[in-house]
């Protein structure tokens, strides 16, 4: 039975777990997977040489997009080197790792870069379940996001949020269901520090991602590895 829900999508790809996850769900989905990564000032920008090396072995169309104006729009502790970056969400705010408009910008540059090459469909790893307190990663968002995408350019996009109700350990099993677990692990850079695979195990991306593997695996901390 073929499951292809349609011929062409734009995975918006970081190289990161997240992503990377995302990918391999397009590629089950549909027909032609492109994949397009964004330079935006980030601090760990090693993830673009990642992105490009695992979009080449799935064997999907990749580009990289500079958007570096991103990161400078607003202070955060992603793109300046200057600001220690939050351990964890302040009460009652969002952490200084939250790049203001940094999916905005991602998923209207995207759609522009998809609408040229005749693709409707978009595909990013956001989650509400485990969004880290940044607010452009709520369903309420995306879906108001695909409203204004569809007015803005008189065309019909979807944005598909494959991740958007699961939380890290549900996102590991999408992983190993799409035969891509080990992939992910060892491969993706996840890591703010900008260290592939289990990343510095410090940083608010590996504490979330760490705590979603030992979830799925049924391990504590103590006996991971």
């Amino acid at each position: 039975m073929n499951n292809k829900i349609a011929k062409s999508a734009l995975v918006v790809f970081s190289g990161g777990q997240d992503s990377t996850t995302c990918l391999y769900w397009a590629k089950k989905h549909f027909d032609e997977v492109y994949a397009l990564t964004f330079r935006y000032g980030q601090k760990h920008v090693k993830e673009v040489d990642i992105a490009a090396d695992i979009a080449r072995e799935a064997g999907v169309h990749h580009d990289v997009m500079d958007v570096s104006f991103i990161g400078t729009l607003g202070h955060n502790s992603l793109t300046d080197p200057t600001m220690p970056m939050d351990a964890d969400r302040p009460q009652g705010g969002v952490p200084n790792t939250f790049v203001p408009g940094r999916n905005l910008f991602f998923l209207s540059s995207a759609a522009v870069y998809a609408r040229e090459r005749g693709i409707f469909h978009l595909v990013t790893g956001v989650s509400q379940t485990d969004f880290s307190g940044y607010p452009d990663c709520r369903d309420s968002f995306m879906k108001s996001l695909n409203v204004t995408l569809n007015l803005s350019m008189d065309e019909q996009f979807s944005i598909h949020t494959p991740l958007m109700w699961l939380d890290k350990a549900q996102t590991w099993a999408l992983a190993d269901e799409l035969g891509v677990f080990y992939l992910v692990r060892q491969r993706t850079l996840t890591c703010y520090n900008g260290i592939p695979g289990d990343g510095c195990g410090h940083c608010p991306a590996c504490k979330l991602r760490r705590k979603g593997l030992e979830d799925f695996l049924g391990v504590t901390s103590d006996g991971f590895n």
